[in-house]
């Protein structure tokens, strides 16, 4: 058994920005072009979250009629219709779960050929989930929230700026998403099987994301726990009270500014993680 690190070149940190740029376009389109070849499992997909939206949309209308002042957490019934509906849509688009190809090469032994590319590891899985994400938001999030519309009174944003801001936080919970995903498939480095973590990920995401309830709904001093100490809420709560208003502007911009954060945190743990991986990394019959 060698170690791949004595024959493995190392990526040059002096690689030119341009470079790197079409490189990462190149495989957001790649990315895009992939997930766009899986048309059914995209219908499918839509079907389900709308189905799933109604659901959850009369659960929580009907906690918002039982509240006094039918204002649960401060947030008013179309507030809380439009969290669903576009929370279903941006669920696959975040992709909170599924996502095993990491560790699937790992375990195949697979990896050692992204090792050997000009681009870094965590570029090469960054750039392709970019694009499916974009190709989750035209085909996977839009059908969710038109029937949103057509069936309920959505919220529409008051502030000029929500929209925009909205957009931005997206792009950084998808950033998040990834970073954490990431993380998470490279415990098989160490455990050469990560479907344990795979599984908490799993049962912990949807929670402390924000998807199942409102995070709101908890106390405030566990909701503010979660927001700070963990990236979770990032993935959907932020951007979701982000577009239907739920706080005041400088704490929506604080939420994403917050988010930003954690979102770098995770790329650059995630940077550390590959370093680290591929000093230990040993390929089995070299």
């Amino acid at each position: 058994m060698d170690r791949l690190d004595a024959r493995v070149p190392q990526i040059s940190p002096h690689r030119p920005f341009r470079d790197t740029l079409v490189t990462s376009g190149a495989l957001a389109w790649s990315g895009f072009r992939r997930y766009a070849t899986y048309r059914q499992a995209t219908i499918a997909g839509a079907f389900t979250n709308t189905v799933f939206g109604f659901l959850r949309c009369y659960v929580l209308l009907a906690v918002a009629a039982g509240a006094v002042g039918g204002r649960p957490a401060g947030y008013d019934a179309a507030q809380l219709t439009t969290f669903v509906w576009v929370g279903q849509g941006l669920l696959s688009v975040v992709a909170l779960w599924g996502w095993t190809e990491l560790a699937d090469r790992i375990r195949s032994g697979d990896v050692t050929a992204d090792l050997l590319r000009p681009v870094h590891p965590v570029l090469s899985y960054l750039a392709p989930d970019l694009g499916r994400a974009l190709h989750s938001l035209l085909f996977r999030f839009v059908p969710p929230v038109v029937v949103g519309l057509v069936f309920f009174d959505l919220y529409r944003p008051g502030r000029l700026f929500t929209v925009p801001l909205f957009a931005v936080s997206v792009l950084l919970a998808v950033v998040g998403s990834m970073g954490l995903r990431f993380l998470v498939n490279a415990t098989a480095y160490w455990l050469h099987d990560a479907r344990g973590p795979l599984v908490l990920w799993t049962l912990a995401a949807g929670v402390l994301a924000g998807l199942y309830f409102p995070l709101r709904f908890l106390p405030d001093w566990l909701a503010v726990t979660l927001w700070v100490a963990t990236p979770f809420p990032g993935f959907l709560q932020t951007p979701l009270d982000v577009l239907v208003e739920r706080d005041p502007t400088p704490v929506q911009v604080a939420l994403v500014v917050l988010q930003a954060c954690w979102a770098a945190v995770l790329l650059a743990l995630c940077a550390l993680v590959q370093r680290r991986a591929e000093r230990r990394l040993v390929a089995q019959g070299g």
